[in-house]
């Protein structure tokens, strides 16, 4: 792996400066359009859709020396179009580099981009958990371990940005993409996101914040269908994340939503992608278009006549570089631009901004050499394996437990291993990892990496006992041939251990993912008659459910002795559940997201004020069945001499919180807070702070929170962000639902507008004051 990289000293800076001015000048409209736009090649055009529309976007592949005549802007997916073997792979965008160079009158090389959401979206590179999985475990720390993981194993192949994190905040549990979110509250999203932005970029590759802004709330949970989210709910909610991400992660580069916000699409909406991206924070990398959403501005949101009008409307809105081709950057650009349409000026705003960025990459530097790796290219090594698996263990939620788990060794015990995903290695996976997202269009390729099912990994784990196993159903197939077969199976044995869930895949191959919605939150197929028919059995029975979202499992949550739920864990993810279920791991993970009553009660996010809660005015209780932040563990604590107050500027909190079991544990302790009276509605509850704690039995720690009241603002009845004086409820909680102790606190002092200077995280320490484990 690469070692961290060195800052440019101000001598290479103003060099690399002047460079991009002296191009800049010397460029014709060609070249600089040429700059905007990225390329895509080999792409699987008979069955390889893994982008909206694509098939009918993508237009005639042309070679790709033709294509790059005048140079070339980014180079789509090299790595991850098809499995291709990562050193042959290397060496070709290598060459393709070297040609750039060599064979074109300016010689600029191309930006290099890849998904990585859940890992480097390659052929046999490591699979980490999905986005749930991260807000489970309340661990930012170990986020930015893992994108820095993954940004050095991409910086290795000659990849420059990475199309990842996704900062939306989940709305609507139905969407497809909530598997790619990292939770519900836009707070716990800003921390996560904003460390895997710093582990991405401390290796040297740029950071893509997605999707800018608003696409978690369109109408019904349906990918990129309308969003009527009020400019309130936008500003105080879904930019957070952003802001927190530009303004104190340094993210690189943002993508637009594909979403239309009160009927004006982001990609032609210079509010959001000029005036508060670039005006109010600003940001100074590149805004890059989600796929084909510069063209979607004529052929899906018709606010555009053709692709000249779309690209004129995207490029004064704010957006940089096309990708992922150039159906509306290039001819038509052009002929906006010498027709007098559109200023030259605008084109030469993004290009400056694309030409910086490669400076800052080396890419324009003289001595520029294409990397090309030495010895064999390992992708999937230990060092990443282990992040996997940490990562995967933590974020394991324990929701229900009756005193079955943890099992032990169960040696003796005959154990029936039932469901869908118990065999399943897609179970692991989310769709934007190599495995789902691209393998499935080509079935004769192997998976290219180490990934246990559960079953087996059940069988790893309890070596001395006696497991056997029945499908029962499909994930979604409907099939019931096979439940009784199930039944008879759990029905003589000790214990059964049922897994259910989702498959993620693309536009309606999956059950979760993109393009991937669901009507209603019940578990998908049979799979509800099968838990049925198992729990009624008697048999003590675990659910495991390895999913994309929370599902409604009333009955599951009532009825099943034990209930864990792994958000596709990853390659690591099967031995990690495996050993919670043994007690060799002791759970800690907590819902990043509410566990729905019912499977129609969507929207719901635990944001919501006094009247978006249970009342008499309505003869319907939108309470989950369990709470944000709920999660259980094989150990207790305590917690105990709680304080709080208020200061100019920022609130302090502390409390003790001890491990009074017996067993080694983590405890995630949250801080929320709420307005009690201000002059707009405000959420009952809100987190303003958490910390991961590790302790021994017996181990006790002081934590303390520092919170900039600056998380309290809102916007006021005129539109201002302010923030009001008044009482603030501070609380220290298990879950949102699961209040230990409250104070309340006074802020004094006039209202104040929000300026951006201010601090927007929450400062936390931790005084380990004995049994810490690490």
């Amino acid at each position: 792996m690469p070692a961290r990289v060195e800052q440019p000293t101000s001598e290479t800076a103003e060099r690399r400066s002047r460079r991009v001015e002296e191009l800049l000048a010397d460029m014709s409209l060609d070249e600089k359009l040429a700059q905007l736009v990225g390329m895509w090649l080999n792409v699987n055009r008979d069955d390889g859709v893994v982008a909206p529309l694509q098939d009918a976007m993508q237009g005639e592949e042309v070679e790709f020396e033709a294509f790059a005549r005048h140079g070339l802007g980014q180079i789509t997916r090299h790595y991850g179009t098809r499995p291709v073997d990562p050193e042959w792979a290397s060496q070709v965008l290598a060459a393709r580099q070297r040609w750039i160079r060599d064979n074109t009158r300016l010689g600029i090389p191309a930006l290099a981009h890849e998904e990585c959401l859940t890992g480097l979206a390659a052929w046999k590179a490591a699979v980490y958990p999905v986005p749930p999985a991260w807000g489970a475990s309340f661990d930012p720390g170990l986020v930015e371990r893992m994108a820095r993981r993954i940004g050095e194993s991409m910086r290795a192949l000659g990849v420059h940005q990475g199309l990842a994190p996704v900062l939306d905040v989940i709305r609507d549990q139905r969407w497809g993409r909530v598997e790619e979110c990292i939770s519900e509250d836009p707070y716990e999203v800003a921390t996560i996101g904003a460390a895997y932005v710093r582990g991405l970029q401390s290796a040297g590759v740029i950071a893509t914040l997605k999707h800018f802004v608003g696409y978690s709330a369109s109408r019904a949970g349906r990918n990129l269908a309308p969003v009527h989210a009020g400019a309130r709910e936008v500003a105080d909610t879904l930019l957070f994340p952003f802001e927190v991400a530009v303004r104190d992660a340094g993210a690189g580069s943002v993508m637009n939503s594909y979403a239309e916000i009160d009927g004006v699409p982001i990609a032609a909406d210079a509010h959001y992608l000029t005036r508060v991206l670039r005006d109010e924070w600003g940001f100074d990398g590149t805004v890059v278009a989600d796929y084909f959403s510069v063209a979607f501005l004529h052929t899906l949101h018709a606010v555009a006549a053709d692709a000249e009008d779309a690209a004129v409307q995207a490029l004064t809105a704010g957006i940089d570089v096309e990708l992922p081709t150039g159906v509306a950057y290039l001819e038509p650009l052009k002929r906006a631009v010498t027709s007098g349409r559109v200023d030259e000026a605008l084109i030469d705003r993004a290009l400056r901004r694309v030409l910086r960025q490669k400076a800052a990459l080396g890419l324009l530097d003289d001595d520029y050499e294409p990397p090309v790796p030495t010895g064999p290219i390992d992708l999937d090594d230990a060092g990443s394996r282990e992040v996997a698996r940490r990562l995967a263990e933590e974020s394991i939620v324990l929701l229900t437990n009756d005193g079955l788990l943890p099992l032990g060794d169960a040696a003796g015990r005959r154990i029936a291993v039932v469901g869908p995903n118990a065999d399943s290695v897609a179970a692991l996976f989310g769709c934007y990892s190599f495995v789902q997202h691209v393998l499935p269009h080509f079935p004769e390729a192997a998976t290219g990496i180490a990934a246990p099912t559960l079953l087996d990994a059940l069988r790893e784990e309890f070596p001395g006992a006696e497991i056997r196993a029945e499908r029962g159903t499909g994930v979604d197939d409907g099939d019931r041939s096979g439940i009784g077969a199930a039944a008879r199976l759990a029905a003589g044995s000790d214990v059964a251990i049922l897994v259910l869930g989702d498959r993620s895949g693309l536009f309606g191959r999956g059950t979760s993912g993109e393009g991937c919605d669901v009507e209603s939150l019940e578990l998908p197929g049979a799979q509800r008659e099968l838990a049925e028919a198992v729990l009624a059995t008697g048999t003590p029975t675990v659910v495991v459910l390895m999913t994309g979202r929370a599902y409604a499992v009333p009955g599951i949550i009532s009825d099943a002795a034990a209930v864990v739920q792994a958000f596709f864990p990853g390659e690591e993810g099967a031995g990690a559940v495996a050993r919670v279920l043994s007690g060799a791991v002791n759970p800690s993970g907590r819902l990043p997201m509410s566990l729905p009553r019912a499977a129609a009660g969507q929207p719901y996010g635990y944001l919501h004020p006094r009247l978006g809660g249970a009342g008499s005015v309505s003869n319907i209780d939108p309470a989950p069945a369990l709470p944000f932040g709920h999660g259980l563990s094989y150990t207790r604590f305590a917690y105990e001499d709680m304080s709080a107050d208020a200061t100019a500027g920022s609130i302090r909190c502390s409390v003790t919180v001890r491990n009074v079991g017996d067993r080694p544990g983590a405890e995630v302790v949250q801080v929320y807070a709420a307005d009690r009276i201000a002059s707009v509605t405000r959420p009952v509850a809100q987190l303003v702070g958490y910390a991961r704690v590790e302790l021994a039995p017996g181990g006790s720690a002081r934590v303390g929170f520092d919170v900039p009241t600056r998380l309290l603002a809102f916007t006021g009845r005129d539109g201002r962000r302010i923030v009001e004086p008044g009482e603030v409820g501070v609380s220290v909680r298990r879950s949102v639902s699961d209040v230990v102790e409250e104070r309340t606190v006074t802020m004094t002092g006039p209202v104040h507008e929000i300026t951006g200077a201010e601090r927007r995280l929450t400062a936390v320490s931790v005084e380990l004051t004995q049994g810490a484990l690490r």
